[in-house]
This record gives structure tokens, C-alpha cells and sequence, in this order.
């Protein structure tokens, strides 16, 4: 009797995928999909069925930490992923319920613990659902635990002392996701306690002006949006209020073509913090 004969591995088309690709390989045995969503979003109730839930308000950041969403250590991000089913040859799509915002954070997350089989969903559930696919509940059964394996990468996500140290590299520029009222100290903060305003060199790139209608801009916009922000500069550190949508910002350089990419975890939430850094306000030249 021979055997039965092997289904070949699920190969991505790059960092972001597309309604239709993830509708064509739905049912594929090794494909795990993934609904990042924060906040209120997330409570909604709606997925892609038998998606399961990478709780980046949960298990998937570290609580011992005071600042929100902070990447967790290795051994719990390692249970955490497995506990979703997640192998080493497994191939990965995530999505959120606010089109790109928080899952480009857990595809980051992944690539920082060395796991490249990963992509996010173009458009997310917004998209999914636009284009008339089926919509049902989260996967209802734990899933088989997986085999997840770390193998971390320094550098993706990194502390305070890499920004300051960023700011100073004249080859370097650390771009701000934030809205531009944020960036200038005009808008409030939505985290009490946080001084307005930014870091004294960053540029602000909010990540809303990456996307149209939720979904990423084509390649050659997002190369220029990133030429005119950092100058010709082709290392960028990513900040944002809690280093969710700083993660936007990593996708679209990725798509972009720039390689040299890094996400300062703690963000605002900790250089905004009344004991942190000097923190200027206005607007960018020409931004008003």
C-alpha cells in the first residue's frame, strides 16, 4: 500500500497578502490565521472562521511590564504562539478588524523571533469581508499544540537607548507613526499621565498616510513616502504610542525595499513619560 503523498509546504507571496490568496488557501493543512485585533475591535465577535486569537492586549505582551503591549520574553511568547497551533512549517496570516493597525505588530512580533513564514492581511477583516467572503466564529476547539521554535533576532525590536542613540547617527532616522496633532503636541495623548509632542530629530510618518481604505499603497508610493521622510537615510527605528502601529511603518519599508528596520518597543508610552527624555512640540516645516 503506498503512502499517502505529502501536501508541499505553503509558500507566501512576501509580507502581505491579498483576500483572494488567503480565500484560495484557506483550507490548506498548514496555514494558521490569526486575529490580532485590539481593544474593542477585538471583543466584536466577527472573524474569519476558525481563526484564532493572538491576544496582543493578553498573553502576547508582558504584564510585568508597565508599559502596554511590551514584547513578551521568549518562553512566553514560544507557549503562547504554540497554544495557537503554530509549527515550524506552519505558514501564517494575520489580520485585524480595523483593516492594517495592530496585526502588523504580531507579524513584527514573529520576524522578531525569527519566524519568516509569516503575512499580514491586506485590508484585513474589513477587506475579507467587502469582497463577500464568509465571516463565522474563532476556531471553537484548543487547537493541537505546535512546535514552535524561537530563534530570536536581535535588533527588531529595541529600548530606549538605541532610539537616543539613533537620533544622534546622522545615517539613521527614527520615524513617528503617530497622527500629526500627537507629533505636535496639539492633540491629546490617549494615555493619561503622557507629556505632547516627540523626540528631538524624529520624523513624523503617520502610519494612516501608508494605506488607502485600509490596504497598503503600492510599492513605489510607499518608497517615496519613505525617501521623502528619511532623507535618502536607509536605516529607520519606528515609533509609535505603544509599538503597535510603529509596526505599520516596519511593513511598509519592508514592502518598500528597506532592510535595515527597527521598532522601539516601550514608544511614547515610555519617552513620553514626565521623568523621560526632552520632548519638543509644532509641527514638521511645511507639515502644519
Amino acid at each position: 500500500m503506498s503512502s499517502p503523498t505529502p501536501v508541499p509546504p505553503l509558500s507566501l507571496p512576501g509580507p502581505l497578502v491579498t483576500v483572494e490568496w488567503l480565500a484560495e488557501h484557506l483550507g490548506h493543512p498548514d496555514l494558521v490565521v490569526l486575529d490580532a485585533s485590539v481593544g474593542a475591535a477585538r471583543g466584536a465577535g466577527t472573524a474569519i472562521a476558525g481563526a484564532r486569537v493572538f491576544d496582543i492586549d493578553g498573553a502576547m505582551s508582558d504584564h510585568d511590564d508597565p508599559r502596554p503591549h511590551t514584547m513578551p520574553g521568549i518562553e512566553q511568547f514560544v507557549r503562547g504562539i504554540r497554544a495557537l497551533g503554530v509549527n515550524d512549517r506552519s505558514t501564517v496570516v494575520v489580520y485585524d478588524a480595523a483593516g492594517i493597525y495592530s496585526s502588523a505588530r504580531a507579524w513584527w512580533m514573529l520576524r522578531a523571533m525569527g519566524f519568516d513564514r509569516a503575512a499580514v492581511l491586506d485590508g484585513g477583516l474589513p477587506a475579507w469581508t467587502a469582497a463577500g467572503h464568509p465571516c463565522g466564529p474563532f476556531g471553537q476547539e484548543p487547537p493541537a499544540e505546535g512546535d514552535f521554535t524561537a530563534r530570536p533576532r536581535t535588533g527588531l525590536l529595541v529600548g530606549i537607548d538605541t532610539v537616543r542613540e539613533a537620533l544622534a547617527d546622522e545615517d539613521s532616522a527614527v520615524l513617528d507613526a503617530r497622527s500629526r496633532g500627537r507629533y505636535a503636541g496639539t492633540e491629546a495623548e490617549p494615555r493619561p499621565g503622557l507629556r505632547g509632542g516627540h523626540m528631538p530629530g524624529a520624523v513624523n510618518l503617520p502610519f494612516t498616510e501608508l494605506q488607502n481604505g485600509g490596504r497598503m499603497l503600492p510599492a513605489d508610493d510607499l518608497r517615496s513616502a519613505f525617501a521623502a521622510a528619511a532623507g535618502g537615510r536607509e536605516r529607520l527605528v519606528f515609533s509609535c504610542g505603544s509599538g503597535v502601529t510603529a509596526c505599520v511603518l516596519a511593513l511598509g519599508a519592508e514592502l518598500a525595499g528597506y532592510r535595515d528596520l527597527t521598532v522601539y518597543d516601550g514608544s511614547w508610552s515610555e519617552w513620553g513619560l514626565p521623568s523621560g527624555p526632552p520632548v519638543v512640540t509644532g509641527a514638521e516645516p511645511g507639515k502644519e
